[in-house]
């Protein structure tokens, strides 16, 4: 069965700076994952539904209208988790609305922690790089406009690639 992820892109230049970062603390995995704001983590469907999954998500993207992000500082989730990231803190509610929206239908499936949107800058790292990263990217700040939500799909070789851009507002903004 193949596996998917739902997010918003990170745009560049601050999608290959936070790539790079995370790379270069030591966070290998990252070689493989566009930076993002997940929607929906990794999950399992079954071949014969990718096609309704598509149509799940053009309609759930068609109703939601384009909106501001603004990244700023980190967070972490230790103890619970060993993650350092990047918080959303202008369009939470956009985010929130389009997580619930995306994981209801085909899509519906038991959630181990509530949503908090954000973007990862290190993962299951020892406390020293943990922290490291924490203090480096405090300052950090960027803000975009988020106009799709993309699907991803799993490459056993390749990591996450995104397969389908689904615009907000059902406009077509990209090729």
């Amino acid at each position: 069965m193949p596996t998917i992820g739902v997010s918003l892109p990170v745009p560049e230049p601050w999608g290959s700076q936070l790539q790079n970062y995370r790379i270069d603390v030591g966070d290998e995995a990252a070689r493989h994952i566009p930076t993002h704001i997940t929607l929906l983590p990794p999950h399992e469907v079954a071949d014969d539904d990718v096609e309704g999954v598509v149509a799940h998500l053009d309609q759930v993207a068609s109703a939601i209208e384009p909106f501001r992000v603004h990244l700023r500082g980190t967070g972490t989730f230790e103890p619970v988790s060993p993650v350092v990231f990047v918080g959303v803190v202008e369009g939470i509610s956009q985010c929130e609305q389009l997580a619930a929206s995306v994981r209801r239908g085909p899509l519906l499936f038991d959630r181990h922690f509530p949503y908090h949107p954000h973007v990862t800058v290190a993962h299951h790292l020892p406390t020293e790089q943990l922290e490291q990263a924490f203090d480096d990217l405090e300052d950090f700040d960027a803000a975009f406009d988020v106009d799709e939500v993309w699907m991803y799909l799993h490459d056993a070789g390749s990591g996450w690639l995104p397969t389908h851009a689904f615009p907000l507002g059902g406009v077509r903004n990209r090729a």
